[in-house]
């Protein structure tokens, strides 16, 4: 996978999938599973969130209501409360910024103050959150929340029939029969004898044939007793075969919230293990109705969203790993997120320090998952993910540059712009392009020529020689920047406090632009947020592309007119 042609439109944002991103995740909660109460703060979130951007971060997906099992739901003042600051904040920074929510109120507030992203744990099965998401731009993360989807479904649209097993197919024609008998106006006594008359006479048929072994299998050829022959052990086996809503059906209402009661009988019967207690001859259930109940409620959904007018490109799908699933199942769902991409749509893999990673791993502490969940979230962009959501933004960032850089060969173009106004202008400008081609990874393909410009900002200093050289790298942009930064200290600039940010420089060395890619924070900002309105860069770039100004302008960037822009050119000074 060198290149995925798949685009997620957010906003005004468009994410593009050469590389794969990463989502950072900030929990502005006080139970959150990994890091609850660590950034509760208003300003302590904020700093985290700018924090991972610099770590690496390409979207940082802030919620104010943990899901976890057991979880205290949350009224959305309270959740809005929590949230608004922080992405109003990490907005500002030019982050692209996803609301973890399920309350339409909080999604709609998130929006108006700069989230582009709304990332709905009941996947957008509150026909309240369709109504506001259809007449957005923001981008929308559909996840599947195990029962918690098929407890919202009904609500909204008519659910596909996926489960095709013996149990489902009995109790259909036991409604069946149920039915008739009530037509044909029969006693009590009556309907039951004839739906036992009806199921005794299918179990037989439909009974698989399993290859038993020869020590299970009695003197007459018969299957011998496998485990407890209790009724409690035989109740325990019909609900387990039975389709899931029945068995949600059959468990007692926890009253309140109704994601919160859904999550709790979810955590319940997950953690008595009775899905997977019974014997079986392989060490992971099937995957085919697994894999059936998950990509049929996605695609259903997805395309109940785009029946109401969401653009197809605007929608992501996210499996739900620990969402009303056990470890085993959620093991399944990774190994076949293949599957999940094949539907078209950008997929998510947020199994961050989950039940599942500490499985894997035989680690408790959830704190001490990150370098498992690691190699699960490699081996989910093997399969096809387009997205991860970590805790650690810089663990992972390191993790996926040394990965990529020797599996996937990927020269990207990008534009560096170089200034100077101190010394020997001209040459401290070929000394920083000689340097720029012995960046590791990198080559100068194209430099422009050198032009005197008016300084720009601070107008009381000498004015400026300028180039732009036009590079080929296989760095990720921040690597790019520090390389970046290291020619700056070799040809003798200083930065920090106590220096002038637009006063008197010997080189300048701004990474303009790079190829698919888009980022904010405080140390780099991609596309270059000076670029569409500085004359001493648009037009060195003009002796690089055609129409600098049309291109950018088509990338989304405010490209201002000649007449509008600082730092004008004055004169070409020569040849770099």
């Amino acid at each position: 996978m060198a290149r995925d042609s798949k685009v997620w439109r957010c906003g005004k944002y468009e994410l593009k999938f050469d590389r794969p991103r990463i989502m950072g995740v900030l929990n502005v909660t006080p139970d959150s599973f990994s890091d609850g109460g660590e950034h509760l703060d208003t300003d302590a979130a904020i700093a985290h969130g700018l924090k991972m951007l610099d770590d690496g971060a390409d979207i940082i997906d802030v919620g104010g209501e943990s899901t976890r099992p057991g979880f205290t739901p949350v009224d959305p003042d309270t959740e809005a409360q929590r949230v608004l600051p922080v992405v109003k904040a990490l907005a500002r920074a030019g982050a692209i910024v996803s609301i973890d929510t399920r309350h339409v109120e909080v999604a709609k507030a998130a929006v108006r103050v700069g989230a582009s992203i709304v990332n709905d744990v009941t996947g957008f099965t509150d026909p309240r959150m369709v109504d506001f998401v259809k007449d957005s731009d923001c981008g929308l993360v559909v996840m599947h929340a195990g029962e918690v989807g098929e407890f919202e479904r009904p609500r909204t649209h008519t659910a596909v029939q996926l489960d095709t097993s013996a149990a489902a197919f009995m109790a259909e024609k036991a409604r069946e029969a149920e039915a008739a008998a009530r037509a044909l106006g029969a006693t009590g006594k009556s309907k039951r004898a004839a739906k036992a008359k009806l199921i005794s006479g299918m179990i037989q048929p439909l009974q698989p044939q399993l290859p038993f072994d020869a020590a299970a299998v009695g003197p007459n050829g018969d299957a011998a007793a496998l485990g407890d022959e209790s009724p409690a052990a035989e109740s325990e086996v019909v609900a387990l075969d039975m389709p899931q809503s029945a068995a949600v059906a059959a468990e007692p209402a926890v009253a309140g919230d109704d994601l919160a009661s859904v999550m709790a009988r979810s955590a319940a019967r997950t953690g008595s293990g009775n899905r997977t207690s019974q014997l079986r001859r392989f060490t992971l259930p099937d995957s085919a109705p697994i894999m059936r109940r998950v990509m049929g409620f996605l695609s259903d959904q997805a395309r109940a969203l785009i029946h109401a007018g969401v653009d197809r490109e605007r929608i992501c799908l996210d499996p739900g790993p620990g969402f009303g699933k056990d470890a085993n199942e959620d093991i399944v769902i990774q190994r076949e997120m293949g599957k999940i991409a094949s539907l078209g749509y950008p997929t998510l893999c947020a199994v961050s320090r989950k039940r599942l990673v500490g499985a894997i791993a035989g680690v408790e502490d959830a704190h001490d998952r990150d370098i498992a969940t690691f190699g699960v979230c490699l081996g989910a962009i093997e399969q096809g993910a387009n997205i991860v959501r970590v805790h650690d933004v810089a663990g992972f960032y390191q993790f996926l540059n040394g990965f990529w850089a020797i599996a996937r060969p990927q020269p990207r173009r990008a534009y560096v712009a170089l200034g100077s106004n101190k010394g020997q202008r001209e040459e401290n400008i070929r000394a920083a392009r000689d340097l720029i081609a012995q960046i590791p990874m990198t080559c100068v393909s194209a430099s422009s020529r050198i032009y005197e410009s008016e300084p720009a900002y601070e107008t009381r200093q000498p004015a400026f020689a300028n180039a732009v050289v036009e590079i080929k790298t296989e760095l990720a942009p921040l690597i790019l920047l520090e390389e970046l930064m290291k020619i700056e200290q070799k040809l003798g600039r200083t930065r920090g406090k106590g220096t002038r940010p637009n006063g008197p420089r010997v080189i300048d060395c701004d990474l303009l632009w790079m190829d698919n890619e888009i980022h904010g924070g405080e140390k780099l900002r991609l596309p270059h947020p000076g670029l569409g309105e500085r004359d001493f860069v648009l037009v060195p770039l003009e002796d690089l592309m055609h129409n600098p100004a049309r291109f950018f302008r088509y990338e989304g960037l405010d490209v201002k007119e000649p007449e509008d822009r600082v730092g004008h050119v004055v004169a070409e000074l020569g040849t770099l």
